[in-house]
Order: structure tokens, then sequence, then C-alpha cells
């Protein structure tokens, strides 16, 4: 049941390749051996730490020179869909499964045989060993066999060394957690070192040239209001305290400061029944009498948004301003991945955190006019 609820996932990202793919675009393939280490972000983390975990990252890549205005202004990056695989070298871990989307972020002149580049990926990834209570109850890292994942990946690439081969060489973090929906969730942190190679799909190689953006140097835009309302599952950091379904409704103003950016403020409401199992347990842990309680807070918190075609990120940082108990802290953080359909409907997944404390990831979507 889980691979096929896995496999649902996966068909909206493949099918977004395929979409890009018609353009007839050049494309490449990438093959990267991974090895490295798990980071220790918490004593805890020893029990699992075995060895250094190894693997791969295939990718498909489609090359963009410019036939829309949003390319040039970020030096014309590749998309693409990719692939990775992790043993972990641990009993207690197991592997890691874990396919993105992501972005190639050309970081020197984009018509140099010899290339910098930054990948940005964001996707979904499968366990093979989770918390079990009574099998495996020192991984911490996953309490779910399904989750998400990110990875950072900085390398050099340089094509076409010998006929349509090329090699690449570089650094890449990798993120897995599932985001506090089960307990426990510490996630995995790995630092690895890569070392691949890149095949040309195109029989003989096109020339090509940069189309220069269209755009006016300065761009303005009247404040815009957006309205939005996200929601999903959590549970309590308390293993087995039972996973409650949560809803946010956030409501912010947001100024343009360029085609590419904004700055916005604004105020969330949050309605956490999580919260109350997690408060009669605190109660009984910590002997406290006080009876009286509530679900809801409300935060104000002050964000960023970059603007990456019809996709863009946000980045916030909020404080609590109503709150019946703190948990965890009074300040949180949210990062949100955001797609945009007539330029102001928009669906978001969203990943709230108070620190390196994972709260929640919001499902939903709203409008920004």
């Amino acid at each position: 049941m889980k691979k096929i609820i896995l496999i649902a996932l996966l068909i909206p990202i493949i099918n977004a390749g395929y979409s890009q793919s018609i353009n007839k675009k050049p494309s490449y393939v990438q093959l990267d051996y991974l090895y490295g280490n798990v980071i220790a972000h918490s004593p805890d983390s020893n029990a699992f730490l075995q060895g250094h975990p190894e693997g791969f990252i295939i990718s498909w890549n489609q090359k963009n020179y410019g036939g829309e205005h949003w390319e040039s202004r970020y030096n014309y990056p590749d998309f693409g869909i990719s692939l990775s695989f992790q043993d972990y070298k641990s009993d207690v871990l197991g592997d890691l499964y874990a396919l993105y989307g992501h972005y190639n972020f050309y970081l020197l002149n984009r018509k140099k045989i010899n290339q910098l580049i930054l990948r940005t990926g964001f996707g979904i990834s499968y366990n093979t060993n989770p918390y079990d209570k009574e099998n495996n109850n020192k991984n911490i890292a996953f309490g779910s066999a399904l989750g998400s994942s990110t990875y950072f990946k900085l390398y050099y690439q340089r094509e076409n060394i010998l006929d349509h081969l090329g090699l690449n060489v570089g650094l890449t973090f990798i993120h897995a957690s599932n985001a506090n929906v089960k307990s426990p969730n510490n996630g995995v942190n790995t630092w690895a070192a890569t070392l691949g190679v890149n095949y040309q799909l195109d029989k003989t190689p096109i020339p090509f040239s940069l189309i220069p953006s269209e755009d006016p140097p300065k761009y303005r835009e009247p404040i815009k209001l957006n309205i939005a309302l996200r929601g999903g599952v959590n549970e309590a950091e308390y293993i087995g305290s039972g996973m409650k379904g949560f809803a946010v409704f956030s409501i912010y103003a947001d100024k343009r400061l360029s085609k590419n950016a904004a700055i916005q403020i604004g105020s969330d409401v949050y309605y956490s029944p999580f919260l109350e199992e997690y408060y009669k347990i605190a109660n009984v842990k910590n002997s406290n009498k006080r009876t009286s309680f509530t679900n809801i807070r409300v935060g104000g918190f002050i964000g960023y948004e970059q603007f990456i075609n019809n996709f863009s990120v946000e980045g916030q940082i909020g404080y609590y301003l109503v709150s019946d108990f703190d948990y965890q802290t009074k300040v949180y953080e949210a990062i949100s991945l955001k797609r945009y359909f007539h330029k102001k409907w928009f669906v978001a997944l969203r990943l709230k955190v108070h620190g390196a404390d994972a709260e929640t990831v919001e499902f939903g979507g709203g409008i920004r006019f």
C-alpha cells in the first residue's frame, strides 16, 4: 500500500518533467556516485551512526537558452528531475530513495566550457526501515516510511570531453525527514562528495545563442494582498501521542522590490489539535496543575519571496502574538514552495519549524490580488 501511495505522489513530478521535455530543447543525463558522512545534529544520533553513507544520483536535465524572459534573469538555468539512492550503512536507518524536481543555476558565464553549478532540488522520499516500537526503536530519524527531502549540490561540470561524454565533481548536502507528520522525526543530514559523468542526448551539438530578456530595467507593482489556507496532519514530539489534523489561515501584504523579489508582512492563525495531547503529557511530566487550554495560536511574521518563472520560494520568520502556552519557542520559521496559476492563484507546500525542529508540513493554496 505504501508503495502505491508513493507512486501516486511521484506522478505529478514525472508529468512536469514530461511536459517540459516536449519543447524539444537540448537535454542531457548525469550519473553521480556519492560518499559521505551523516551529520550528528543531536546526541541521540549516535544510535544510528554506524558507517559512511554511499549511493548515487541519476538525473535528466533540460537546457534553457532564453525562450522565456525569466530565464535570462537567472543566467539560463537547467530544469531537471533527479532520483537518488542512499545506503546509510546502518542497520537502524536502512536505505533512502528520493525523487526530486530541480534547477541547475550556472554561477559563471553561461557560454564557458568549464562551469560551476548550484543545483537545488525538492521532492519526496521513501525510507526502508522506519521507526518501529518493537523492532526498530533506535530509528528516531524517520517516524514513517514516506517523507520529504531536499538537496543542494555545488559542482564543477565539463561537457563533451570524449564525444558526448563529460565529467562532473562536487559536494552535495541531502536532508530527509517526514516534517513531523509522525514522531519521531529527527531527520538525517548527509554531506557527501560526488563524482560522475554527464552524457548529451542530442546526436549533434546544437549551436546556441542566449536570448536576452526584454523586461524593462525597472519593475513596479502595487502592494498586493495574499490570502492562503493550508492544512495537514502532524504529531506531537512524544512518540505515540497520535496524529492530528490541523489548519492554518494566513493573510499578508507583499511589495515587489523587482521582477524577481518581494517582501512580506502578515499574520498566521493556527488551529493545532496536536497541542492538546502535548499539553496533557507535559502537564503530567511537569506536575503542572493548570487546566485552561486552547488550540489556537496567532503569529505575526515578515517574509521574503523569490520568483522563478511560475514558481516562487518563500522564507518567513514569525513570532507568536497569541499562544496559550509555549510549544518549543515563541519564534518560528517557515519556507514554502509555490506554483502560480493565471498570475494570482497559487498552490503551496510549506515547512514550518522552530529552529531545527520541524512542526508541520502544510499543503494548500490561496490568491494574490
